[in-house]
């Protein structure tokens, strides 16, 4: 294959990328965004073996073979088996291989070079590798917390900041100290150090942040490709990895924004951490419970019907069930609509993608600048798993780890029920005052056994 036509077909894989993105931009376009994507990565992946190392034959083609059939193994079965609650795992882990493995590739590409890298390519390989390492322990240290194999609570600990500013100064330090003299040595001292930072980073996080890390790890991870093509002196690395790092950093600043926090807070938000007054147990007081019957009634003779869902609607798998709910509402005359938060669930988009499983017509979608002014005029509000972004802590109790997070205004529709397992705060582990409303009604149970209870009370009135 001549250079000429590698490049071409190079350039055609760059542009599937792009096009991958814009399909993304749209719920009806997406999963042909995500087969344009695919195709434009498998035909990178094809090119290499007919161009790489010169357009000679290719090194080790058994290891690079065997290495593509183990990802397919554990990747294929690991993406269609994998349950809706768990896919922020999913992307959390997948996410930390790929900065991960950037890194590795731009140490041994290193070390393949030696003495003959250029103060550029070395200085394009720390970058790599810093980035890379922190994105890798970072992730895994995300995974733990969405796993709850961790606590989800920010992780304090006695002179933490000034740790981590240790920490930073050796990474950086190290990071010079391999520009300056170069060597293995210091090469790994910068891979251990980053990735020892990589964790300290993301331990003071709490869980009503872990949106914003997800994102911005990615972020991290496109950085580091697109810098691990330059040092492999690949254009097409630097492509992607450049339309990755640019995409997740505009969603980390979108979802900073929905948060209520400055992107400058989400990023150095471990330097100033301070311990959680949350304290995870639900209060004593009483509440009004209702019987799927009530719910039912309380839906029959409403006008306006907002759902807002959140994480407990992906845990039930309740999702078809609820479309069910709303397409009987609708089909009584009532007016539906799903009021959705940008940081419901457990990462960007996750009730979208979570409610588009059920073939919930997009348009019923609204987001919450636009749903916010129509709950004064919403007879009733059905929140089904969400907690957090309902919460009016957020506006009226300051040092609360969701403090200054626009919320849903739920609380300014006639009525609003509850869909809960249990009293069990949310994943931000802070009180819901509104539970103990009195226009509020609480329906315990499955989310997705009570909803089909309603259902069925429904269509008997």
């Amino acid at each position: 294959m001549s250079r000429n036509l590698y490049d071409l077909i190079g350039l055609a894989a760059g542009i599937c990328f792009i096009l991958a993105l814009k399909g993304l931009s749209s719920p009806k376009s997406a999963r042909r965004g995500n087969l344009i994507g695919a195709l434009g990565a498998t035909v990178a992946t094809v090119i290499v073996f007919f161009y790489a190392n010169g357009g000679k034959a290719l090194n080790n083609q058994t290891l690079i073979l065997a290495a593509i059939a183990f990802g397919v193994v554990v990747g294929v079965p690991s993406a269609r088996k994998v349950q809706m609650t768990q896919m922020p795992q999913l992307v959390a882990l997948f996410n930390g291989v790929g900065g991960g493995a950037a890194a590795l590739v731009a140490i041994v590409e290193y070390l393949k070079l030696g003495s003959d890298a250029t103060t550029p390519v070395v200085v394009a390989t720390v970058f790599t590798v810093i980035v890379g390492c922190v994105s890798f322990s970072g992730s895994i240290i995300t995974f733990l917390k969405l796993q709850e194999l961790m606590t989800t609570r920010p992780v304090i600990f006695p002179f933490g900041r000034q740790i981590i500013a240790l920490t930073l100064i050796g990474v950086l330090a190290s990071g010079g100290w391999v520009i300056s003299s170069g060597g293995t040595t210091p090469l790994l001292i910068n891979g251990l150090l980053s990735l020892l930072f990589g964790i300290l980073f993301v331990l003071p996080v709490g869980g009503a942040d872990v949106p914003i890390v997800i994102s911005l790890l990615n972020a991290f991870t496109g950085l580091t490709v697109a810098a691990s093509g330059y040092v492999l002196e690949t254009t097409l690395l630097i492509v992607a990895g450049t339309l990755v790092g640019a995409s997740g950093t505009i969603l980390t600043r979108l979802m900073a924004d929905a948060m209520g926090r400055s992107l400058f807070g989400t990023l150095f938000g471990a330097f100033t951490a301070k311990a959680s007054t949350a304290t995870g147990e639900a209060d004593a007081r009483p509440v009004k419970s209702g019987s799927a019957d009530d719910v039912a009634i309380l839906l029959n003779y409403a006008q306006r019907v907002v759902i807002v869902p959140g994480f407990g609607l992906a845990v039930a798998q309740a999702q078809h069930t609820v479309r069910e709910l709303a397409d009987l509402l609708a089909a009584k005359g009532v007016e539906v609509a799903y009021g959705i938060h940008p940081v419901a669930g457990r990462m960007p988009g996750h009730m979208n993608v979570l409610l588009a499983e059920a073939n919930v017509p997009y348009e019923q979608l609204v987001e919450m600048e636009e749903i916010n002014p129509t709950f004064p005029q919403t007879d009733v509000v059905l929140v089904v798993g969400a907690n957090d972004v309902v919460n009016p802590a957020a506006k009226t109790t300051p040092g609360c780890p969701i403090y200054g997070m626009p919320i849903l205004d739920v609380a300014l529709a006639g009525n609003v029920i509850f869909l809960k397992r249990s009293m069990r705060p949310g994943f931000a582990g802070i009180e819901n005052e509104l539970l103990y409303e009195p226009k509020t009604t609480l329906l315990f149970g499955d989310a997705k056994d009570s909803l089909t209870k309603v259902v069925s009370a429904l269509k008997a009135l």
